[in-house]
């Protein structure tokens, strides 16, 4: 009779544990309204303006798990505004970013063109650094090998350790921002070309 009752006691004890255990690890933090799981995105819109012709804004839609990436065409010697937004269905989640903008950071990655990127946002992370929902490109050469596909890889990182502003020659291109730790929110890929 001990035995059932030291069985059961230590089958309940090991389901609570694990019920614990389940409810606990579903977050990334503490803090729900930080938390923009991949999953919970559907788009990745650059929203671009060629500063020459200010009044033509052209949106290019990454869609989360698609097969295809956007064509975003550009103009050596041009220089652009972008604004990147995220979105949810048909729900802007961009503000999401802005309200948590201490746990969000943008790294651009250009393999394969010359593009100068400077964040441009309005509003800086407590560590001074911007999280780049907006930026200057300067195309000085949009495909630098016309053999070689050019793109631009922008992810999305969640509760960085640590993040710079700072730009790196990576192969053929430049990446715009490094970051420590954290995870990936979103990646969106999109070709360019001229």
């Amino acid at each position: 009779m001990k035995n059932i009752f030291k069985n059961t006691t230590l089958i309940l004890g090991l389901l609570f544990l694990a019920v614990s255990l389940s409810l606990t690890s579903c977050n990334r933090s503490d803090d729900e309204a930080d938390d923009l799981p991949q999953e919970e995105l559907s788009d990745v819109l650059l929203r671009v303006t060629d500063q020459a012709n200010p009044n033509n804004h052209i949106v290019y839609d990454y869609q989360v798990n698609s097969t295809t990436n956007p064509n975003v065409k550009l103009i050596d010697g041009h220089t652009y505004d972008v604004e990147v937004i995220f979105k949810n269905g048909d729900e802007d989640a961009t503000q999401e970013i802005i309200e948590a903008k201490d746990a969000h950071f943008l790294v651009y990655n250009f393999p394969n063109s010359d593009i100068t990127l400077t964040r441009t946002d309005d509003f800086t992370r407590g560590d001074g650094n911007r999280v780049g929902l907006k930026t200057k490109w300067v195309v000085n050469t949009a495909v630098k090998n016309a053999s070689a596909s050019s793109q631009l890889v922008l992810t999305l990182f969640h509760e960085p350790v640590t993040v710079s502003e700072a730009s790196a020659v990576s192969g053929n291109g430049v990446i715009y921002g490094t970051h420590t730790g954290g995870e990936t929110d979103a990646q969106a890929n999109y070709n360019i070309i001229n």
